[in-house]
C-alpha cells in the first residue's frame, strides 16, 4: 500500500516537523512506510523548518499573511485563509507553490487546476489561527493541531508560560499541565483530543526547563497522533 500523503504547516524551527520526518525516514520509525510528507508550508519565510524539509527533498512553499495582503489590497484574512487552504490541498501533490502562483495571477476566485488531496494536514507549530473559511475549503480532509496544554486548560498563545505562572502562584490544578494533539475546528484549541499526555510541573523549575520537557513530549505525541489518524 502506498504511503499516506501528509502536508505540514509550520512557522518556526520545525522541531516537530523533524520528529515526523524521523519517524518516516528511519527504518524502525513509527511512520515508516505509512506516511510521506509531500509538502511543507510556512507563513514565515525565515522558518528553519523549511530548510529541514528541503534537506530531504520535500517541496516547500511560503505564504505570509502580511505579504499576501500587501499584494492584494482590500482582501481579508478570510480571503487569505481560502488561498492558503487551496495551497494545502495542492500540497498533496507537492504543488502548493504552483497553486499560490495560480491564485495570485487568476482574476477568478476559483482555481482551474485540481489536485490529489492529502490524507492528513498537520499544524505543527503553525502560528496562525485558521478561520472557518480555511476549514470549509478543506472539505473534510483531516486537520490536526499540536497544542502545549491539556484540553480546556490554556487555549491560545503562551500556554506553557501561563501554566508555569499558574503553578508558581499555586493555581494550577493538580500541579499538572500537558500536551495534546486535537482535531482543528473553528474554536481555537477546542477540537476533539486525539492524543493527550500530562506533564507534572516541578517546584523551582524555570520556564525554559519546563519548555524543554514539554517539547520532548510534543515530539512523541505528534508522531503518535499522526499514526492514530492514518491507521483508523
Amino acid at each position: 500500500m502506498a504511503p499516506k500523503k501528509v502536508v505540514v504547516l509550520i512557522s518556526g524551527s520545525g522541531s516537530n516537523l523533524q520528529a515526523i520526518l524521523d519517524a518516516i525516514l528511519q527504518k524502525e520509525g513509527k511512520l515508516n512506510g505509512l506516511a510521506e510528507v509531500t509538502q511543507v508550508i510556512s507563513n514565515r519565510k525565515a522558518a528553519y523548518g523549511l530548510t529541514r524539509a528541503q534537506n530531504v527533498g520535500i517541496p516547500t512553499a511560503v505564504l505570509s499573511l502580511k505579504t499576501w495582503q500587501g499584494k492584494n489590497a482590500g482582501k481579508s484574512r478570510q480571503d487569505y485563509d481560502a488561498v492558503l487552504a487551496k495551497a494545502v490541498l495542492a500540497g498533496g501533490e507537492g504543488k502548493s507553490a504552483e497553486s499560490i502562483k495560480e491564485q495570485q495571477e487568476s482574476t477568478s476566485s476559483s482555481s482551474s487546476q485540481t489536485y490529489t488531496k492529502p490524507d492528513l494536514i498537520i499544524l505543527a507549530g503553525f502560528m496562525h489561527i485558521v478561520s472557518p473559511e480555511f476549514l470549509a475549503v478543506l472539505d473534510g480532509v483531516p486537520c490536526i493541531n499540536l497544542h502545549p496544554a491539556l484540553p480546556g486548560q490554556f487555549d491560545g498563545i503562551e500556554a506553557i508560560k501561563r501554566a508555569h505562572d499558574a503553578f508558581a502562584a499555586g493555581e494550577l490544578k493538580d500541579g499538572k499541565t500537558g500536551v495534546m494533539v486535537h482535531e482543528v475546528i473553528a474554536e481555537v484549541d477546542r477540537g476533539a483530543p486525539i492524543v493527550v499526555q500530562e506533564v507534572e510541573c516541578r517546584k523551582g523549575e524555570t520556564l525554559e526547563e519546563l519548555e524543554g520537557r514539554i517539547h520532548e513530549v510534543e515530539h512523541k505525541i505528534i508522531v503518535d497522533a499522526t499514526h492514530k489518524i492514518l491507521t483508523r
